[in-house]
Protein backbone atom coordinates (compact mmCIF):
# COMPACT_ATOMS: atom_id res chain seq x y z
CA UNK A 1 0.00 0.00 0.00
CA UNK A 2 1.86 3.27 -0.74
CA UNK A 3 2.19 5.17 2.66
CA UNK A 4 1.24 8.46 1.11
CA UNK A 5 -2.40 7.10 -0.61
CA UNK A 6 -5.68 8.12 0.75
CA UNK A 7 -6.71 4.72 2.00
CA UNK A 8 -10.06 3.03 0.49
CA UNK A 9 -13.00 2.78 1.63
CA UNK A 10 -15.77 0.11 1.62
CA UNK A 11 -19.13 1.48 -0.11
CA UNK A 12 -21.72 1.84 2.73
CA UNK A 13 -24.48 0.45 1.25
CA UNK A 14 -26.15 4.28 1.02
CA UNK A 15 -26.10 7.30 -1.12
CA UNK A 16 -27.00 9.49 2.07
CA UNK A 17 -23.89 7.83 3.87
CA UNK A 18 -21.70 7.80 1.33
CA UNK A 19 -22.61 11.93 1.11
CA UNK A 20 -22.08 12.42 4.54
CA UNK A 21 -18.98 10.54 4.83
CA UNK A 22 -17.18 12.50 1.38
CA UNK A 23 -18.75 16.34 2.95
CA UNK A 24 -19.88 15.99 6.16
CA UNK A 25 -18.23 14.14 8.42
CA UNK A 26 -15.20 15.38 9.38
CA UNK A 27 -17.34 18.47 10.21
CA UNK A 28 -18.47 16.82 13.54
CA UNK A 29 -16.52 16.75 16.11
CA UNK A 30 -15.68 12.93 17.14
CA UNK A 31 -13.32 10.29 17.25
CA UNK A 32 -14.43 7.05 15.63
CA UNK A 33 -13.07 6.45 12.09
CA UNK A 34 -14.66 6.84 8.41
CA UNK A 35 -13.74 3.12 7.47
CA UNK A 36 -15.73 2.38 10.66
CA UNK A 37 -18.76 4.38 9.76
CA UNK A 38 -18.56 2.57 6.36
CA UNK A 39 -18.18 -1.09 7.46
CA UNK A 40 -21.31 -0.30 10.14
CA UNK A 41 -23.39 1.25 7.59
CA UNK A 42 -22.72 -1.77 5.44
CA UNK A 43 -23.85 -4.05 8.45
CA UNK A 44 -27.26 -2.46 8.57
CA UNK A 45 -27.85 -2.57 5.45
CA UNK A 46 -26.99 -6.62 5.20
CA UNK A 47 -29.26 -6.48 8.89
CA UNK A 48 -32.04 -5.40 6.41
CA UNK A 49 -31.09 -8.15 3.34
CA UNK A 50 -31.37 -10.58 6.15
CA UNK A 51 -34.25 -9.83 7.36
CA UNK A 52 -33.36 -8.14 10.58
CA UNK A 53 -35.42 -4.12 11.33
CA UNK A 54 -35.96 -2.26 13.95
CA UNK A 55 -34.23 0.73 15.70
CA UNK A 56 -30.52 1.07 16.84
CA UNK A 57 -28.56 2.48 19.76
CA UNK A 58 -25.56 4.51 20.36
CA UNK A 59 -24.56 4.32 23.86
CA UNK A 60 -22.21 7.53 23.62
CA UNK A 61 -23.14 9.91 20.88
CA UNK A 62 -21.35 12.80 21.93
CA UNK A 63 -21.80 15.15 19.01
CA UNK A 64 -23.19 12.96 16.72
CA UNK A 65 -20.47 11.97 14.23
CA UNK A 66 -20.75 8.12 14.22
CA UNK A 67 -24.56 8.31 15.14
CA UNK A 68 -25.46 10.84 12.25
CA UNK A 69 -23.68 8.00 9.77
CA UNK A 70 -25.51 5.13 11.36
CA UNK A 71 -28.91 6.91 11.35
CA UNK A 72 -28.45 7.83 7.67
CA UNK A 73 -28.34 3.70 7.18
CA UNK A 74 -31.39 3.30 8.53
CA UNK A 75 -34.79 2.43 6.93
CA UNK A 76 -37.75 4.83 6.77
CA UNK A 77 -39.68 3.64 9.83
CA UNK A 78 -36.68 2.95 11.70
CA UNK A 79 -35.33 5.51 14.28
CA UNK A 80 -32.13 5.42 16.26
CA UNK A 81 -31.59 6.20 19.69
CA UNK A 82 -28.56 8.80 21.28
CA UNK A 83 -27.72 8.09 24.30
CA UNK A 84 -25.26 9.99 26.29
CA UNK A 85 -24.98 12.23 29.59
CA UNK A 86 -24.36 15.40 27.33
CA UNK A 87 -22.25 17.36 30.10
CA UNK A 88 -19.06 16.34 29.11
CA UNK A 89 -16.90 18.23 27.77
CA UNK A 90 -18.93 21.11 28.95
CA UNK A 91 -23.00 21.36 29.22
CA UNK A 92 -23.09 22.65 25.29
CA UNK A 93 -22.48 19.28 23.59
CA UNK A 94 -26.44 18.15 23.99
CA UNK A 95 -27.38 21.48 21.33
CA UNK A 96 -24.41 20.97 19.56
CA UNK A 97 -25.39 17.41 18.98
CA UNK A 98 -29.09 18.22 17.87
CA UNK A 99 -27.60 20.99 15.66
CA UNK A 100 -25.41 18.74 14.13
CA UNK A 101 -28.39 16.31 13.58
CA UNK A 102 -30.64 18.96 11.85
CA UNK A 103 -27.32 20.39 9.93
CA UNK A 104 -26.58 16.74 8.46
CA UNK A 105 -30.33 15.66 7.48
CA UNK A 106 -31.23 13.33 10.59
CA UNK A 107 -34.70 15.30 12.12
CA UNK A 108 -36.28 14.82 15.23
CA UNK A 109 -38.39 12.40 13.93
CA UNK A 110 -35.87 9.96 12.88
CA UNK A 111 -34.34 10.11 16.64
CA UNK A 112 -34.74 9.98 20.06
CA UNK A 113 -32.24 11.95 22.28
CA UNK A 114 -32.07 10.61 25.47
CA UNK A 115 -29.74 12.22 28.74
CA UNK A 116 -28.43 10.17 31.46
CA UNK A 117 -26.26 7.45 32.43
CA UNK A 118 -26.83 3.98 30.10
CA UNK A 119 -25.34 2.09 32.86
CA UNK A 120 -28.41 2.99 35.40
CA UNK A 121 -31.03 2.32 32.93
CA UNK A 122 -32.93 -0.77 33.11
CA UNK A 123 -33.74 -2.69 29.89
CA UNK A 124 -37.00 -1.88 30.31
CA UNK A 125 -36.32 1.35 30.30
CA UNK A 126 -34.03 1.64 26.79
CA UNK A 127 -36.53 -0.53 25.20
CA UNK A 128 -39.48 1.60 25.70
CA UNK A 129 -37.83 4.49 24.71
CA UNK A 130 -37.83 2.24 21.59
CA UNK A 131 -41.15 1.69 20.91
CA UNK A 132 -40.86 -1.52 22.51
CA UNK A 133 -39.16 -3.02 19.99
CA UNK A 134 -35.81 -4.55 20.74
CA UNK A 135 -32.34 -2.98 18.71
CA UNK A 136 -30.56 -4.70 16.00
CA UNK A 137 -27.77 -2.63 16.33
CA UNK A 138 -26.08 -1.21 19.33
CA UNK A 139 -22.84 1.02 19.18
CA UNK A 140 -21.02 0.72 23.02
CA UNK A 141 -18.96 3.99 23.18
CA UNK A 142 -19.37 5.38 26.72
CA UNK A 143 -17.26 5.80 29.39
CA UNK A 144 -14.28 3.88 29.49
CA UNK A 145 -14.08 2.09 32.51
CA UNK A 146 -13.98 -1.85 32.94
CA UNK A 147 -17.45 -1.73 35.22
CA UNK A 148 -19.02 1.16 32.98
CA UNK A 149 -18.05 -1.31 30.03
CA UNK A 150 -19.45 -4.16 31.58
CA UNK A 151 -22.94 -2.45 32.69
CA UNK A 152 -22.69 -1.38 29.01
CA UNK A 153 -22.74 -5.02 27.97
CA UNK A 154 -25.38 -6.20 30.11
CA UNK A 155 -28.21 -3.42 29.19
CA UNK A 156 -26.95 -3.92 25.22
CA UNK A 157 -27.56 -7.88 25.55
CA UNK A 158 -30.53 -7.37 27.39
CA UNK A 159 -32.17 -5.45 24.35
CA UNK A 160 -30.78 -7.11 21.58
CA UNK A 161 -32.84 -8.33 18.79
CA UNK A 162 -32.70 -11.97 17.27
CA UNK A 163 -29.96 -11.02 14.68
CA UNK A 164 -28.83 -7.76 16.44
CA UNK A 165 -25.02 -6.12 16.28
CA UNK A 166 -23.02 -4.75 19.29
CA UNK A 167 -20.48 -2.88 18.39
CA UNK A 168 -17.46 -1.78 20.97
CA UNK A 169 -15.44 1.08 20.58
CA UNK A 170 -11.92 1.88 21.55
CA UNK A 171 -10.61 -2.07 21.83
CA UNK A 172 -6.79 -2.70 22.18
CA UNK A 173 -6.38 1.18 22.84
CA UNK A 174 -3.16 2.01 24.54
CA UNK A 175 -5.07 5.08 26.54
CA UNK A 176 -7.88 2.14 27.76
CA UNK A 177 -5.92 -1.41 27.79
CA UNK A 178 -8.13 -2.94 30.62
CA UNK A 179 -11.36 -2.34 28.52
CA UNK A 180 -10.14 -5.91 26.82
CA UNK A 181 -10.36 -7.21 30.43
CA UNK A 182 -14.46 -6.51 30.19
CA UNK A 183 -14.75 -7.88 26.92
CA UNK A 184 -13.37 -11.39 28.09
CA UNK A 185 -15.08 -11.66 30.72
CA UNK A 186 -18.18 -10.56 28.81
CA UNK A 187 -17.58 -13.32 26.20
CA UNK A 188 -16.68 -15.95 29.05
CA UNK A 189 -19.80 -15.49 30.39
CA UNK A 190 -21.75 -15.34 27.83
CA UNK A 191 -20.74 -18.12 25.72
CA UNK A 192 -23.86 -16.98 23.14
CA UNK A 193 -22.61 -13.93 21.95
CA UNK A 194 -19.40 -14.02 20.07
CA UNK A 195 -17.09 -11.80 17.29
CA UNK A 196 -18.09 -11.43 14.92
CA UNK A 197 -15.19 -9.18 13.56
CA UNK A 198 -12.31 -6.98 14.12
CA UNK A 199 -12.65 -3.88 12.12
CA UNK A 200 -9.19 -2.15 12.49
CA UNK A 201 -8.00 1.10 13.44
CA UNK A 202 -7.83 4.00 11.25
CA UNK A 203 -5.39 6.11 13.39
CA UNK A 204 -4.66 6.02 17.69
CA UNK A 205 -7.69 8.32 17.17
CA UNK A 206 -9.64 6.58 14.82
CA UNK A 207 -9.41 3.49 17.11
CA UNK A 208 -9.97 -0.73 16.57
CA UNK A 209 -13.82 -1.49 17.27
CA UNK A 210 -15.20 -5.13 18.23
CA UNK A 211 -18.28 -6.11 16.47
CA UNK A 212 -20.58 -9.08 18.56
CA UNK A 213 -23.05 -11.06 17.20
CA UNK A 214 -25.14 -14.15 18.57
CA UNK A 215 -23.56 -17.38 17.64
CA UNK A 216 -26.50 -18.30 15.98
CA UNK A 217 -26.08 -16.09 13.36
CA UNK A 218 -21.97 -16.09 13.08
CA UNK A 219 -21.63 -18.49 10.43
CA UNK A 220 -24.55 -17.08 8.08
CA UNK A 221 -23.18 -13.24 8.99
CA UNK A 222 -19.30 -14.02 8.02
CA UNK A 223 -20.45 -15.88 4.53
CA UNK A 224 -21.67 -12.40 4.04
CA UNK A 225 -18.61 -10.56 5.05
CA UNK A 226 -16.57 -12.64 3.11
CA UNK A 227 -17.99 -11.45 -0.02
CA UNK A 228 -19.30 -7.76 0.88
CA UNK A 229 -15.23 -7.09 1.78
CA UNK A 230 -13.72 -9.13 -0.05
CA UNK A 231 -11.08 -6.43 -0.59
CA UNK A 232 -10.51 -5.12 3.19
CA UNK A 233 -9.90 -9.11 5.01
CA UNK A 234 -6.39 -9.18 6.44
CA UNK A 235 -5.35 -12.93 6.22
CA UNK A 236 -4.55 -14.59 9.56
CA UNK A 237 -7.40 -13.08 11.51
CA UNK A 238 -8.31 -12.65 14.97
CA UNK A 239 -7.63 -15.84 17.92
CA UNK A 240 -10.36 -14.72 20.91
CA UNK A 241 -9.24 -19.08 21.54
CA UNK A 242 -11.04 -20.76 20.99
CA UNK A 243 -13.11 -18.60 18.20
CA UNK A 244 -11.55 -16.71 15.75
CA UNK A 245 -13.03 -14.35 13.20
CA UNK A 246 -12.65 -12.23 10.89
CA UNK A 247 -9.93 -8.78 10.57
CA UNK A 248 -11.48 -5.50 8.48
CA UNK A 249 -8.26 -3.50 7.48
CA UNK A 250 -7.46 -0.80 4.97
CA UNK A 251 -3.73 -2.81 5.25
CA UNK A 252 -3.69 -6.49 4.64
CA UNK A 253 -0.41 -6.82 4.12
CA UNK A 254 1.25 -9.68 6.00
CA UNK A 255 5.27 -9.43 7.50
CA UNK A 256 7.23 -10.27 5.08
CA UNK A 257 9.66 -13.15 7.14
CA UNK A 258 11.67 -14.43 3.97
Amino acid sequence: MDQHATPALPFSGHDAVEAYLASGYDQVVGMSSRFAAAICARLLRLQTEEGVHGPIAEIGAFEGRFFIALAHALEQDEIALALDIFSWPDPGVEQRFEANCARHGIGPERRRTIKGDAGAMAPADLLAKAGGVPLRFIHIDGEHSRAALGRDLALATACLAEGGLIVLDDMLHPGYPTLMVAVQAYLEANPDIVPLCVIDRETIVGATKFVLCQRAWFERYQSRLLEIFKDFIWPLGADFEPHWCLVLSQDTRLAEIV
